[in-house]
């Protein structure tokens, strides 16, 4: 059964188009599981939505559990871990992750940054040996397949490669590189830009990403349709 994990980040509670004030991120990341659902109904989606359920930040006793050993570790500290086990075992299941994360002060949101810090776990989704040789820390979600889908929004323009602020855009690297770091390295990446000109660079901007993530999902769900009518 193919998964996927639907994360919305935005603090904004509507989609923009359908709300006022409404979330551009929210808009994309909607479209983009109701397309891959069009083509792939069998498919069980799983959305969690951040501002609405933020998850607890890591604190000194969430560090002290997870770096002991699980048969060693307290009541106490399975307690503190409940809620990072749930997100690890969701996002262990995922077959493709869909994130909606727009950009706050050149970064992700705060409650995005709570669930990176509670899903990059050691002995659950990177593993350590200060004695192994070469590299002691490997990734332990790396070869299942599992791809990862990045719609963001920006309120000024020129945050992609070679732009004029893209040494000021921390966002797209700021998720892809812990995920990256679990074993989750195939990044898809789509962004709004100019939603605080309001204009018609905006209207265009959005245009261009929803046709960006329609083709997107016609591109990741194509392969994995053909594949169920041929087997």
């Amino acid at each position: 059964m193919f998964r996927l994990l639907h994360i919305d980040s935005s603090a904004r509670p509507g989609r923009s188009g359908e709300h006022p004030h409404g979330s551009h991120t929210r808009r994309l990341s909607a479209r983009f599981v109701r397309q891959w659902q069009a083509r792939r109904p069998e498919d069980t989606v799983v959305h969690r939505d951040l501002a609405l359920d933020p998850p607890a930040p890591v604190t000194g006793d969430w560090v002290h559990a997870a770096f002991t050993a699980p048969s060693s570790r307290a009541p106490w500290m399975h307690s503190v871990l409940a809620e990072s086990d749930t997100l690890v075992e969701e996002l262990a299941a995922a077959d493709l992750i869909v994130i909606g994360v727009p950009m706050y002060n050149f970064g992700m949101p705060s409650t995005l940054k709570a669930w990176i810090d509670n899903i990059v776990r050691v002995g659950r989704t990177f593993g350590f040996d200060r004695g192994r040789a070469g590299e002691p820390y490997w990734p332990m979600l790396a070869g299942q397949g599992k791809r990862l889908v990045l719609l963001s929004s920006r309120g000024d323009y020129g945050y992609d490669p070679g732009e004029r602020l893209a040494a000021s855009n921390h966002v797209e690297a700021g998720v892809a590189t812990p995920m990256r770091y679990i074993g989750i390295d195939d990044v898809e990446r789509v962004a709004i830009e100019y939603d605080e000109f309001a204009d018609e660079r905006l209207h265009a901007s959005i245009a261009a990403a929803e046709a960006e993530v329609d083709a997107l999902v016609m591109r990741l769900a194509q392969p994995l349709v053909a594949r169920r009518v041929t087997a």
